[in-house]
């Protein structure tokens, strides 16, 4: 089998096979990955790596981060790339036609400031906004288009909408919980993706979510209230990501899960996201904008 042509990251080249995500005649976007360094970045970059229409044309982490300076190429492990890491958003935004953030919501929201005074595009993953900040986000998106999701796999943006659908057929005779699993060193909780949950759960069976969640039980706590929806968190080892859906009815019940078993799922949609967001107007979108399944 012959090999494809190899395309540039940086300067330096890359071979592209055949089969791998995006290839085609999609016009080349040109990406800012935030948070080049961490977990999340590096599976970022190798997802870029295997990507022919998104082109990385900066690689940005804290200032103080001991990878500074480095070729970023060379800090993920997959040789030269001839990129270097930066310090600061501003050394790279004019390079870019989107910038993808995976770091917190105080760093994000700081970086869609830079980004809405560069009139870029933006994909942003960070958790944990508050309700101040996300009014800041929707402000910032007037000017500029924003895909911000907690989660980016395609499967769990599959699952909202499934979610919803099991919610309204199977109406007030059901109870429902969600659990989230996820590593010891995740700092959120519950996690985005299952407070996402919790709010589609809410908007489809008619209730206000600040009302019904029911985040901890302990002592002698009575019969379940019908309306609350329960939040439950575990945290232990390495999980990537694990979140259940439970609808309990008398005599049976239904779970739906979603196991993520490697970052991979969210940097491809992170991706999809990018390819995506550069073409629409200014506004604040997410993932289920993306896969069209609104």
């Amino acid at each position: 089998m012959s090999e494809s042509k190899p395309r540039r990251i940086g300067d330096s080249m890359i071979a592209s096979g055949a089969a791998r995500l995006g290839e085609g005649a999609m016009e080349k976007v040109r990406a800012i990955l935030i948070g080049a360094a961490g977990r999340m970045g590096l599976r970022m970059l190798a997802a870029i790596q295997e990507t022919a229409h998104i082109h990385l044309t900066g690689a940005v982490e804290r200032p103080d981060h001991s990878f500074v300076g480095r070729d970023i190429g060379e800090v993920a492990g997959m040789g030269k790339w001839n990129l270097p890491l930066v310090g600061s958003l501003p050394e790279v935004i004019g390079q870019g036609d989107v910038i993808i953030d995976f770091t917190n919501a105080e760093a994000s929201l700081k970086n869609l400031e830079e980004a809405a005074r560069n009139r870029k595009a933006a994909v942003v993953g960070s958790t944990g906004f508050s309700p101040s900040q996300m009014d800041a986000v929707q402000t910032l998106t007037q000017t500029i288009p924003c895909v911000l999701s907690p989660n980016m796999s395609v499967g769990v943006n599959v699952l909202y909408k499934v979610i919803g659908d099991l919610a309204r057929i199977l109406g007030e005779d059901y109870d429902v919980e969600v659990i989230e699993a996820h590593h010891r060193m995740k700092k959120d909780a519950p996690s985005g993706t299952a407070i996402k949950m919790g709010q589609i759960l809410a908007q489809a069976l008619n209730r206000d979510f600040a009302k019904v969640a029911r985040f901890a039980r302990q002592g002698l706590i009575g019969e379940r209230n019908r309306p609350e929806i329960g939040m439950q968190t575990i945290r232990a080892g390495d999980i990537v990501g694990e979140h259940t859906v439970i609808f309990g009815g008398i005599g049976e019940r239904i779970e739906v899960t979603h196991r993520a078993h490697s970052r991979d799922n969210f940097a491809r949609g992170a991706l999809r996201a990018a390819a995506w967001v550069v073409k629409q107007k200014p506004g604040l979108y997410d993932m289920q904008d993306v896969l069209g399944l609104r």
